[in-house]
């Protein structure tokens, strides 16, 4: 399984990866505190200590990870809708904001086969901010999260 990065318009990041799981559960991986723990652990070094999810429209949500020697990364959002199993969409900022503002967030759950294809939409404040996200290496450290996500799945 391979992470897919693609520029979309002027803003616009589109990241595809395929899991071998049911949609429902992928959604599931995703959403809910209990799996994002098992999987969303950050760059190498780091673990995510704090997550809070209300999945819920209006409901917010808090991630914060810290690296091994005591760094700590933060990042909030808020749904702006939730349609189990086929789309979330939430608004998310980083503590110490290097995206330029709010970015909103459309992840999108297809059924394909077995498996289940997951889209995620990012929307940045511009142009120079989702390139500097594709310069900071950040599809590494999505593939990465997803690999350990896809053995999640697997157990």
């Amino acid at each position: 399984m391979t992470t897919q990065v693609t520029r979309s318009g002027d803003r616009e990041l589109v990241i595809t990866r395929r899991f071998n799981a049911p949609r429902a559960q992928v959604f599931d991986a995703f959403t809910h505190p209990e799996w994002v723990k098992r999987w969303l652990h950050g760059p190498e070094g780091w673990t995510l200590e704090t997550c809070e999810i209300d999945l819920q429209k209006g409901g917010a949500f808090r991630y914060q990870w810290r690296g091994d020697k005591g760094e700590v990364m933060g990042m909030s959002g808020r749904f702006l809708s939730v349609d189990r199993p086929e789309k979330t969409v939430h608004t998310e900022i980083f503590d110490e904001d290097w995206t330029g503002g709010e970015t909103r967030v459309t992840t999108a759950y297809f059924e394909e086969g077995q498996g289940t294809r997951v889209e995620m939409t990012i929307l940045y404040a511009s142009l120079e901010v989702r390139e500097g996200a594709i310069e900071s290496g950040m599809a590494d450290g999505m593939e990465a999260s997803f690999a350990a996500l896809e053995a999640t799945l697997i157990q």
